[in-house]
């Protein structure tokens, strides 16, 4: 398949691609490492009149310590480059490990931290090639209002697939979005809507352009299961958090990915931990609370029954693993 025709555009500044894309508007793109982007591009989802390429602008693509003991992240960082940063794993492992779990190497080295947090939703009725898709009706992600994973839905239900949400989520990070208007920090945990189409709180004209850590507090964990590591997009990921100890947490976060258009936060099954403490009995209550909460389970890359199972089993495996952190 090839790449539709489009002008390719690469300032060397943040401002100059600001100023790029304010005056495409609509018309334009942004495109970082292009891991995604390239792929729905030939498939005909996105057909931009202008690309915008931001790989030239140094000054995103940073690792700052924070006078508070945080860190800042540049969005232009590649993956590689953060999975071989030593203060990010030695401060952040959760988040480490997260990013180490994107794709391959090869793809890791493309793509970037930004490209996950703002990755495109994923649909198995969308992601495929366009001759495909003429096969059938189209939904609200082409050129229709339908969705084939839930008939009777309003919106849209792709798959957000971002493997650091989550973790980013549990962490109480932010996004720093700029334009040519100024710049604004936006909460991880509101930066996502429960909309396949408009799936981030991003305006016309913005680009994130940075992700702030605060200082590291409590223990954390990840877990991930892809059909094929390095392959393929996760069935199902999970972020775990915990401030204080087994028996008395002060405060418990819990995130599963891969279920619906946004990282669902399971306040049931955190609340269950905060009030019963991190044992074996609440772990196996948390789990079955997880499970129950999904609601539609819309991810039709998997049959929802073993989705289910999935979430039930990811969340008791991480959650064991968190309980042993304790040192």
């Amino acid at each position: 398949m090839q790449l539709p025709e489009f002008e390719y555009l690469r300032p060397k500044t943040l401002a100059e691609g600001l100023a790029a894309l304010a005056e495409h508007g609509p018309d334009a793109t942004i495109m970082s490492g292009g891991s995604d982007l390239l792929i729905n591009m030939k498939f005909r989802l996105d057909t931009p009149k202008y690309l915008v390429s931001f790989n030239a602008v140094q000054e995103m693509k940073a690792i700052e310590p924070q006078a508070d003991g945080g860190l800042s992240l540049g969005a232009g960082c590649t993956l590689t480059q953060l999975a071989e940063s030593e203060v990010l794993a030695e401060k952040y492992p959760a988040l480490h490990q997260a990013l180490f779990s994107v794709g391959s190497k090869h793809v890791r080295n493309a793509a970037t931290l930004g490209g996950n947090i703002c990755l495109d939703t994923r649909c198995w009725y969308t992601n495929q090639s366009e001759n495909w898709r003429e096969t059938r009706d189209g939904c609200f992600k082409t050129d229709n209002e339908l969705c084939h994973v839930i008939k009777s839905a309003d919106k849209c239900h792709a798959i957000n697939s971002s493997d650091s949400a989550p973790v980013l989520i549990v962490l109480d990070a932010s996004v720093t979005l700029a334009s040519v208007n100024g710049t604004r920090d936006v909460p991880v945990s509101e930066f996502y809507n429960n909309d396949g189409v408009d799936h981030t709180v991003m305006r016309q004209g913005e680009i994130l352009v940075g992700v702030t850590l605060p200082p590291p507090k409590g223990r954390s964990v990840y877990a991930k299961l892809a059909q094929r590591d390095g392959l393929d997009f996760a069935s199902g990921t999970f972020a775990a958090g915990i401030v204080g100890s087994n028996e008395k947490p002060e405060s418990v976060c819990l995130v599963m990915g891969s279920v619906g258009p946004e990282p669902k936060v399971l306040a049931d099954s955190a609340a269950i931990i905060k009030a019963s403490g991190l044992n074996e009995e609440s772990i196996e209550t948390a789990a079955l609370a997880a499970r129950a909460s999904l609601g539609e389970v819309t991810n039709l890359f998997t049959p929802s029954g073993y989705k289910r199972r999935l979430v039930k089993a990811l969340v008791k495996d991480a959650l064991g693993e968190l309980r042993d952190l304790q040192v």
